[in-house]
């Protein structure tokens, strides 16, 4: 049964304990970076953000809340512009991410993807979402429905991201907030704190060994350059 003469040994790694459990931890606050995807004045998204930014720094992280407003759609700017590089910025200091849509025609909303879009796999020799961890949420004018958070977890996985099992999804969304934007106490409420709960827990069991989580043998066995062509394809 160890007869694998297609492995190249050079390349394939027993597990290494050190790496996968360091014994020096780190200490500062999980970093969580929240994305919403709607740019209205009253965005129900944001204000989800917003009572999930609360919820996380009450468990000890620090929360930071991109604007979405001013972002150009992908591939309409350099990468140089101001909101382009402000969220990349956040992406690369985060080590965690909340991404929250409304849900739109059956799907997320444009602006959602356009955030994830605007992130790319790789910037130059860092790549910054792979291996942190990742809440998906949605907010919805109707019935609950599950399409935008389905549809964000196969882009976190796209995107290398750890997704943590729990999810939330918010039905007429109008209803759960005052006229200051606060949430009001439900089941809706409490499922959002269990979302945030586990983010953090899983970011603090995830970030000393992200990088070792997602090395992987086939890139091992690709050279830097032919790595490089394939993460930063221009062609697309």
């Amino acid at each position: 049964m160890s007869d694998t003469p297609a492995l190249e040994d050079r390349h394939f790694k027993p597990i290494d304990d050190d790496r996968l459990f360091p014994s020096g931890r780190s200490t500062h606050k999980p970093r969580i970076l929240l994305l919403h995807g709607s740019a209205r004045k009253r965005s129900y998204s944001r204000l989800v953000n917003e009572e999930a930014a609360r919820i996380l720094e009450r468990l000890g992280a620090e929360a930071r809340v991109f604007n979405p407003s001013g972002l150009p759609l992908p591939d309409d700017a350099e990468p140089t512009h101001p909101k382009v590089r402000e969220l990349r910025d956040l992406v690369t200091w985060s080590e965690g991410m909340v991404w929250c849509s409304p849900e739109r025609h059956g799907s997320m909303s444009g602006i959602m993807k356009t955030q994830i879009d605007w992130i790319p796999l790789s910037l130059g020799a860092v790549r910054p979402t792979q291996g942190k961890t990742l809440a998906v949420m949605q907010v919805s004018g109707g019935s609950q429905s599950f399409n935008a958070v389905n549809q964000m977890r196969i882009l976190g996985r796209w995107m290398r991201l750890v997704t943590i099992p729990n999810q939330s999804s918010a039905a007429k969304a109008f209803n759960e907030f005052d006229e200051a934007g606060r949430m009001r106490a439900s089941s809706y409420y409490d499922r959002i704190v269990d979302v945030m709960e586990e983010l953090v827990k899983f970011t603090l069991l995830t970030r000393d060994s992200s990088a070792y989580l997602v090395d992987r043998y086939s890139e091992r066995r690709e050279s830097a350059t032919e790595l490089s062509k394939r993460v930063n394809q221009k062609s697309i």
